[in-house]
């Protein structure tokens, strides 16, 4: 989950020690912020929001533009639960996922600054238990490496590791070593949220403190960022907090529980409202300057804001966002331009919570948007946003995309269920006895998982996450149709067994189609 959003069927991916204060020195002039904004256009905006909500059935929609250091306007549509009807408002706290990046990078940006790091460092300095599958790859693997999606590794591998699983973030990085790269390093961007909470332990390495207390006490505290929350668990203290939202088959919206990130934290676990993000877009944009002081020199703005890492300008964006010549990726941010504009964005996706940031630094703007659901809008409006505020509305339309997407939808489903139910071999029988395809299974890096059988059907359980526990259904042969007993955003898929020449059970693969997990890299022998 990119955490950056994730959009595979339309065939793209769109894609934070003390507080350490330098000398003043001049910032960059990124331009001179001269955009004005009239009435209309406020209005034109709050009523995309408004239609969006609406049509593309959210709980709640939150925005919150900055220009010239100030937040200039601030709007919220619709709800914090479907159920209760409790409105939202720009001090509302939604989970931002990789938005928590540019914090990770700026963190070490201050280190870089206070000379207790440089960019160039070899992580194994830092970390010399942390290992990748190629050695080549550990031994030479930078700090910003660590940052710009370009150790080797595919988008998201690995993610199976953390996403609600009992390993600690040490037991992530370690169990990471098994991860099969799919490209040569530093050739090609695989979007990486291990690389990120590997970024988090050389922070804690450098300073001996945690990821969580340098986060609050270099960044949040100094920006007055007080509705802001770095872990699930420090959510009891506050009011007025979304929950997150999936959507059922028959289209009602239903809450479900928020999941812990905190073994991945540094890649994804802030939690805050849009007014809250409206203080970080101004200190990014004037350059990691404060009324007080800086939180980290010019120079390193310069740096997370050049791109590292290029992204192809896939046929999607050519056609939809015609003013996108370039995309790539810096430290924590991703680069592109629209309407002749530098952009500095990021996107963020958490279980039934999505949100986009996006940065024109000529014109000194921001906006930042959230949603509390698993909905492409926050990405789409931040183009349409813009479109609208630098008076480029029709250059990029991309919430008329989502709703033809969204029409479209019952028949997409229908055909994706005739397509299945047409891949199915009629007639066929499991080779085995059920209660034979129980036991342990063992993938060497994940850890196992559990067949069970309570008499008339296969229960599952993936031991490290208590989160996924299913049932299996015949299928064909000795294939199983894997249902999950709990609402959440995974969807059904398949789990295959493979029978040895003994006519035993050797092994079991599992494959659950979605952009966002991997089930593939998985491969469990039967213990």
């Amino acid at each position: 989950m990119y955490s950056q959003i994730s959009l595979k069927r339309f065939e793209f991916k769109a894609l934070a020690l003390g507080m350490l204060c330098a000398s003043f020195c001049f910032a960059p002039v990124w331009g001179q912020g001269d955009l004005t904004v009239s009435k209309k256009q406020w209005m034109r905006l709050d009523e995309t929001m408004a239609t969006a909500v609406e049509t593309l059935h959210l709980p709640s929609l939150s925005v919150a533009v900055v220009h010239n250091g100030k937040l200039v306007w601030s709007k919220s549509h619709g709800v914090l639960d479907a159920s209760s009807k409790t409105a939202a408002n720009p001090s509302t706290l939604y989970a931002v996922a990789s938005n928590t990046k540019a914090y990770t990078s700026a963190a070490l940006a201050q280190l870089v600054d206070a000379g207790a790091i440089n960019w160039n460092d070899r992580v194994q300095d830092y970390l010399p238990d942390f290992e990748l599958h190629d050695s080549y790859v550990t031994s030479e693997l930078r700090i910003t490496d660590l940052l710009c999606h370009r150790s080797g590794l595919a988008t998201f591998s690995g993610d199976l590791l953390w996403y609600g699983t009992k390993w600690t973030s040490d037991e992530v990085l370690h169990r990471a070593r098994y991860l099969q790269p799919a490209s040569s390093f530093r050739t090609e961007f695989g979007y990486q949220n291990i690389m990120y909470i590997a970024a988090g332990k050389v922070i804690e390495r450098v300073t001996g403190r945690s990821w969580t207390n340098c986060i609050q006490d270099s960044l949040l505290t100094p920006l007055g960022m007080e509705r802001a929350a770095l872990s699930t668990q420090s959510l009891d203290k506050f009011k007025n907090v979304a929950l997150p939202h999936n959507e059922l088959e028959d289209g009602r919206l239903a809450s479900i529980e928020w999941v812990n990130w905190d073994n991945m934290a540094p890649a994804g676990a802030l939690i805050t409202s849009v007014e809250e993000m409206g203080k970080w877009m101004i200190v990014q944009l004037d350059s990691g300057r404060t009324e007080n002081g800086r939180l980290w020199n010019a120079e390193q703005t310069q740096k997370m804001w050049s791109l590292h890492t290029p992204i192809p300008v896939s046929e999607f964006y050519r056609k939809r966002i015609p003013s996108m010549h370039f995309r790539g990726y810096g430290l924590g941010w991703e680069l592109s331009t629209l309407h002749g504009y530098k952009t500095v964005g990021h996107s963020g996706g958490y279980d039934g919570m999505i949100s986009r940031q996006m940065l024109v630094p000529e014109e000194k703007l921001g906006i930042f948007i959230a949603t509390n659901s698993n909905s492409s809008v926050p990405w789409a409006l931040g183009y349409d946003a813009l479109g609208i505020l630098l008076e480029n509305e029709k250059d990029t339309p991309l919430l008329d995309f989502l709703r033809e997407r969204k029409a479209a939808e019952p028949t997409d489903k229908l055909a994706e269920q005739e397509a299945l139910e047409a891949s199915r071999i009629p007639g066929t029988q499991a080779s085995l006895p059920l209660k034979d395809y129980t036991g342990t299974y063992l993938d060497s890096m994940y850890g196992q998982v559990t067949i069970g059988f309570d008499g008339d059907r296969l229960d599952i359980q993936f031991d490290p996450t208590p989160l996924f526990v299913g049932h299996l259904e015949h299928w064909h042969f000795d294939t199983f149709r894997l249902h999950w007993d709990r609402q959440m955003m995974l969807p059904s898929g398949t789990a295959h067994f493979s029978i040895n020449s003994k006519g035993t059970i050797e092994s079991l693969d599992i494959d659950i189609p979605n952009p966002d997990f991997d089930f593939t890299e998985l491969h469990f022998v039967k213990q």
